[in-house]
């Protein structure tokens, strides 16, 4: 301050004077000399001394106030105005001249004032702006007692400060005794202690009592009547001042005390949301006696005259903020020593006073002395956002009177940490720096969570409507419910409410009051809209100037609103969930400053709130009957439970978008997604222990870099999982399938080195890699793929001589065709072991018993098992069992007859000893040691598969694509033929599905009704058999002319006619006689017009020699059988009276007939018709010996049975699969027996070779070792 300007203030000093009847005057003197002699004084002066309006005139008269202005904290904005009010009155002026005041959002302070009185919250903004507080020469800390959360953060700053400015001085008042810990604080500074009372205060005690207390039949507000009633009684004169804890209690009082009527009597309430004018009628003296139901906004700063009497229940609402649950509880507590005290102290300033306690002289005694500072109850997020912006250093650190305990600290920081206002500062790892929305913040003379959410609506386009409901947090609820009109204002407020958001119903309110004040004057129009909305007018008065007020910040900051194409923000009143792009913005947000107070429903209206708390929304909410699954609080405070107040519903979404920096983002069941191409885990969001999305599919590779690149590596590329297949993985892929197919043949598991082995070799190869992007980009700047190519060796642990591998081969050669074979080594499922690759087509024409050989490789193996198998009598014969093995390996050679068969017969003829093949038993196989056959379609689909042989006599044409099929029949096949006049017959053709794949199908002739047809055929032996009587039918029919002639030449002829009377008659025999000769000479496959043209010469060159050496072999056997069967007849005529003899001649008819059946020339060859009379003659003889001699008839027919009995069996027995072998084999075994015949029953007719039973015997049991 200039020199100018200095003499300039000590020439306008106001002039005061002091009024002697206060206590404090006394003191004067000692004061002003204390004041002008230390830098620090501290007053002690207890409530009605008039240390508050004394004291700044004290230092004016110390020649304070000349170098800058004598600055005087209040902790209430009430006190602030009231006081300056007062010592302006008392110095003649007005408030505002040279003494001013200074509340949150109002400066009434003229630069050249000399007194400015403010809120302890004003200073510490000055502080911020002005570290050094140049614009004041003395500081007056008043009321110090509090100990709320400012007056700490003043008294420590001015701490650091005096050392600073040697100029500054510091007067501290407190209306307790409780002084020693600020002069400590304050370098011993002196303490002056004045009396407070003028007159006496007697003191009575009047608890209630506790067992009425306990069930709640009489309670404080119950007693407090009582006392009034008392006090009545007694006295005539002075008003009764009563303390209630909270506002219900005032109603309570109030509405009883109403109902005595008291006569002279004025009934009056005061508590902080009481209408203005109702609060200042207690200052205004008038003829009736009052009665003051207060707070505890009546034990100091503000003195209501004329009070003679005090009850006090000795409670209180204090508030208490839980660093755990991170809400401020209001609860009701006892009051301390002190503050009971100050209540006492407001009585006995006119006349002697009487104070009622309603609690017992033990419980006040047993009362701390002094209300524990707010600083050790509070949140401390405003105070140390803005100590950070005046760099004041650590909280820790700080001279704080009382320091706050740790954990409290611990929770500003972490709120400023969830506004995102702090960051940790990089230069020094224990301290903090404001982030650049902190510094704004810190600039905001408001709620740290008020600022952010500002600063998040510029950015949403919604300032305008944040600000407002900024300034409705600021203020108190502007709703009245006067107890006698709580229906009428609940239907009133209800037109307001939104079933959505509280914020909105502010902003409703909001807007219906700048509405109603269009047009009409504040003080007129506005208070009449105001009393019929039950609104109070000074607080919507306050609203609006605080709004006004955050504009002007706003401003100041370059914070601008920017209006979008947001709508209205009401939510629609109806679904939920569905909300407009205003309502988004704005929530979102209210969310940015109330991350902390988010809530999910667990039912009804009961949520979940962070940190494990359980929440219920307040019942005056919108929300309280419907609220959403999630849902944001302004406030959570806890009175007889945790209630959230002015609530909204919001999407969980906005909570992770807000507040992404402070979730905490687990991750489970890492895993690689094809189709995304990368390593994915389910994520799980939460924040501050309330889960608000999960399952859901993030990218893993930037949360475990090393773990996303093993998953990567396992199952995109050694699994081959992947879209993209790169030419490495084809590579590297078929080196692998040789080496596991290898293993599969020779049945080992040592030879391929595992998947690990692949593992390693891409991790040695790649770094952290874990999606297909970044993978491709990789391999390119490579240049090529080269370096990810492994080699043979690379996967071998051990590797097999070629000798070895050699005895599993691809393909295995079944019959005349080679298929393909396919190996496994999986044992106990279905395809372990080795599988022989058929198609359809070929099915039928492959010998059954060649499966039976398996492969070299697994020979050894099967023979071993098989033996193994066999019944003890025949196990114990062939011990030990390897070294006989190693004998049929190294002598038996490989036969195309059945394995069984050739192990029975090589057994016999090696060991001697005879073992039926149906002693070898495949049950005892294990399932590898028997071949699987897959049955394959034209597509290569699988039809069939089984270890079972039967499955190669199946049918598998009924499985083909019967649509496909026909059209392949239209394309392909020619019907009605009756000349060659087509093209060549292929023995396959190859039909198109499509550019890549065909079915193979077989042609052939089939013979029809009058002519013939080209078919497609599935199978090849089908085929062949139709397409043989085909060509011979066409023939027939293209030659029909020629071979009516050839025939007439080579039938039978003269005495033949009679030999064929058995067999039909002569033109019935003739015809199959012909056609059999045909059949003998087209013996052919004829599949072109060329070879069709020229075999028919060679036809009919030959037909006529060919039918006459036929008439020559069989007219012996057509003159046999008709003599035979012309005997037997004869002879059954004979014996029609003996039953045995007829029966043995009926037999012997039959037999004759099944021998010789009209077609048997072509059934039998030549050679073996040249037998046949021979037989028949045998039969004649039978017939005729069999009635002279019918005993030994019946031996000789015991003797055969068996052997037909057995030939019964083996026929019986046939299947499809049945070797041709062993079929052979019963041809001749039915032949013997009809030589058997001829040497039991017609030995004179002699037989070509050696026959006997015993020989029979021998047969049977050989056919028995076959399959």
């Amino acid at each position: 301050m200039k020199q100018y300007q200095i003499n300039i203030r000590k020439k306008n000093i106001p002039e005061f004077s002091f009024d002697p009847a206060l206590p404090i005057t006394a003191k004067k003197d000692e004061i002003i000399e204390s004041i002008s002699k230390n830098q620090v004084v501290i007053i002690s002066g207890e409530t009605g001394s008039g240390k508050t309006t004394q004291i700044p005139k004290f230092c004016l008269a110390a020649g304070r106030g000349i170098y800058g202005k004598i600055g005087c904290t209040q902790p209430r904005r009430i006190a602030a105005i009231t006081v300056a009010a007062r010592i302006a009155e008392e110095l003649g002026e007005e408030t505002g001249k040279s003494v001013g005041y200074k509340i949150r959002f109002t400066d009434k302070t003229r630069k050249d004032a000399f007194i400015k009185i403010m809120t302890d919250g004003i200073l510490l903004a000055e502080a911020h702006r002005d570290p050094y507080l140049n614009e004041y020469d003395t500081i007056i800390v008043d009321e110090a007692h509090e100990r709320n959360l400012n007056i700490d953060f003043i008294l420590g700053l001015l701490k650091n400060l005096l050392r600073k400015r040697r100029n500054l001085k510091v007067v501290i008042t407190s209306a307790t005794i409780d002084t020693e810990k600020f002069s400590k604080a304050f370098d011993n500074a002196p303490v002056i202690e004045v009396s407070g009372r003028t007159f006496p205060v007697e003191t009575h005690y009047m608890p209630v009592d506790p067992e009425l207390e306990e069930s709640s039949d009489k309670t404080h507000v119950d007693l407090a009547a009582e006392a009034v009633d008392k006090l009545l009684r007694e006295s005539r004169t002075g008003d009764i001042l009563i303390f209630m804890p909270t506002e219900q209690d005032i109603r309570e009082t109030t509405e009883i005390l109403e109902g005595r009527k008291y006569v002279s009597v004025e009934i009056m309430p005061i508590f902080a949301r009481l209408p203005a004018s109702e609060q200042s009628r207690v200052f205004k003296p008038i003829q009736a006696r009052k009665i003051i139901i207060a707070t505890n906004i009546a034990e100091t700063s503000i003195t209501i005259p004329g009070i003679k009497y005090v009850i006090d229940t000795g409670l209180a609402r204090i508030s208490h903020y839980s660093s755990r649950s991170r809400s401020t509880a209001l609860p009701v507590v006892k009051i301390s020593r002190s503050s009971a005290d100050q209540r006492k102290g407001r009585c006995g300033r006119v006349e002697n006073g009487v104070c009622i306690r309603l609690y017992p002289e033990e419980d006040y005694k047993s009362r701390p002395l002094y209300t524990l500072p707010e600083i050790l109850r509070s949140n401390l997020a405003e105070v140390i956002l803005r100590m950070i912006a005046l760099n004041l250093g650590d909280v820790s650190a700080f001279p704080f009177i009382d320091g706050p305990p740790p954990k409290s600290i611990k929770d500003g920081y972490e709120i400023l940490l969830e506004l995102g206002a702090i960051e940790r500062d990089g230069r020094n790892g224990s301290g903090f720096s404001l982030t650049q929305n902190g510094k704004m913040m810190a600039s905001l003379p408001v709620d740290p969570r008020i600022s952010r959410m500002l600063i998040e609506a510029q950015k949403r386009g919604c300032l305008e409507e944040i600000a407002v409901i900024a300034a409705a947090l600021s203020c108190q609820d502007p709703r009245e419910r006067p107890t006698d009109k709580i229906d009428e204002a609940n239907r009133a407020h209800r037109l307001f409410m939104d079933i959505q958001s509280d914020f909105i119903t502010l902003l409703n309110i909001w807007s219906r009051f700048n509405e109603a004040l269009k047009g009409v004057k504040i003080t007129a129009g506005i208070k009449k809209f105001c009393r019929a909305n039950y609104l109070s007018f000074r607080r919507m008065k306050e609203w609006r100037d605080i709004y006004s007020q955050i504009q002007d910040i706003l401003l100041e900051n370059g914070m601008k609103n920017q209006k979008t194409e947001n709508e209205a923000a009401e939510s629609g009143k109806g679904k939920p969930g569905i909300y407009s792009p205003l309502y988004t913005a704005v929530h979102k947000s209210v969310l940015s400053g109330f991350l902390s107070n988010i809530a999910v429903k667990k039912e009804r209206n009961m949520f979940s709130a962070t940190k494990e708390k359980s929440v219920l929304i307040f019942p005056g909410s919108g929300l309280f009957k419907n609220p959403g699954t999630w849902i944001v609080a302004a406030e959570m405070i806890e009175t007889s439970k945790l209630f959230a107040r002015t609530v909204a519903n919001i999407e969980s979404s906005w909570i992770e978008e807000i507040g992404k920096e402070r979730c905490r983002y687990s991750y489970h069941e890492p895993h690689w997604e094809r189709t995304r191409g990368e390593v994915v885990a389910l994520e799980q969001v939460s924040l501050y222990g309330l889960v608000i999305a999960s399952g859901r599919s993030a990218s893993y590779g930037k949360v475990n870099p090393k773990e996303a690149s093993d998953i990567f590596i396992r199952r995109a590329i050694v699994d081959g999982d992947i879209r993209i297949q790169f030419p490495f993985m084809d590579h590297n892929k078929n080196l692998k399938s040789e080496i596991i197919d290898l293993e599969n043949r020779v049945r080992r598991r040592d030879i391929f080195a595992g998947d690990e082995v692949m593992y390693e070799f891409y991790r040695k190869n790649l770094p952290d890699i874990y999606d297909i992007r970044t993978f491709s980009k990789y391999i390119k700047s490579k240049g090529s793929d080269r370096f990810l190519r492994m080699t043979r060796e690379d996967f071998l642990r051990y590797n097999p001589d070629e000798e070895e591998i050699a005895l599993y081969p691809d393909n295995l050669k079944l019959g005349d065709k080679p298929f393909q074979c396919l190996y496994s080594f999986d044992p106990g499922k279905p395809e372990d072991g080795v599988t022989v690759k058929i198609p359809s087509a070929y099915s039928g024409s492959v010998p059954p018993e060649t499966t039976e050989w398996l492969v070299p490789g697994l020979l050894k193996e099967k023979i071993t098992a098989l033996i193994k198998g066999l019944p003890k009598e025949f196990r114990k014969k062939l011990l030990p069992v390897p070294r006989t093995v190693e004998t049929i390996m190294a002598k038996m050679p490989p036969g195309k007859t059945s394995l069984k068969t050739a192990l029975s017969g090589f057994i016999y003829e090696n060991f001697g000893i005879d073992i039926p093949a149906s002693e070898w038993s495949d049950e005892t196989l294990p399932e590898h040691l028997k071949m699987r056959i897959l049955i394959t379609g034209s597509n290569g689909e699988e039809l069939c598969s089984g270890r079972d042989k039967l499955i190669l006599a199946k049918d598998f044409s009924a499985k083909a694509d019967s649509a496909f099929l026909e059209k392949a029949r239209k394309k392909h096949e020619i019907k009605g033929i009756t000349a060659w006049d087509f093209a060549d017959i292929p023995e396959s053709v190859i039909i198109k599905i499509n550019e890549e794949a065909g079915r193979i199908y077989f042609q052939g002739l089939q013979q029809d009704e009058g002519c013939v047809n080209l078919r497609i055929f599935e199978s090849e032996k089908e085929a062949l058999k139709s397409h043989a009587e085909g060509t011979v039918a066409l023939f027939m029919i293209v030659f029909e002319k020629e071979l009516k002639h050839a025939k007439k030449h080579i039938s039978l002829s003269g005495e033949l006619h009679e030999y064929t009377g058995f067999l039909g008659g002569i033109k019935n025999f003739n015809g199959v006689f012909f056609k059999s000769v045909i059949n003998e000479i087209f013996d052919v496959v004829i599949r072109t017009r060329e070879k069709f043209d020229s075999h028919a010469l060679h036809v009919f060159s030959i037909v006529f020699s060919r039918g006459q050496e036929k008439i020559k072999i069989i007219t012996p056997v057509l003159k046999a059988f008709h003599e035979t069967m012309t005997n037997l007849q004869e002879l059954k005529k004979k014996a029609s009276r003996n039953r045995a003899a007829y029966a043995l001649m009926i037999r012997l008819e039959n037999e004759t007939a099944r021998l010789l059946p009209v077609n048997f020339m072509q059934l039998y060859e030549p050679g073996r018709l040249l037998h046949i009379p021979r037989y028949l003659q045998a039969v004649s003889v039978r017939a005729q010996r069999g009635i002279t001699d019918p005993e030994k008839e019946k031996i000789r027919s015991g003797e055969l049975e068996i052997h037909t009995d057995s030939l019964e069996k083996l026929l019986k027995n046939l299947t499809p699969i049945v070797s041709e072998e062993k079929k052979k084999a019963i041809e001749e075994y039915f032949w013997l027996i009809e030589e058997y015949k001829v040497s039991l029953f017609a030995q004179e007719l002699k037989t070509p070779v050696p026959v006997s039973a015993k020989r029979l015997d021998k047969k049977f049991k050989e056919i028995e070792r076959m399959v």
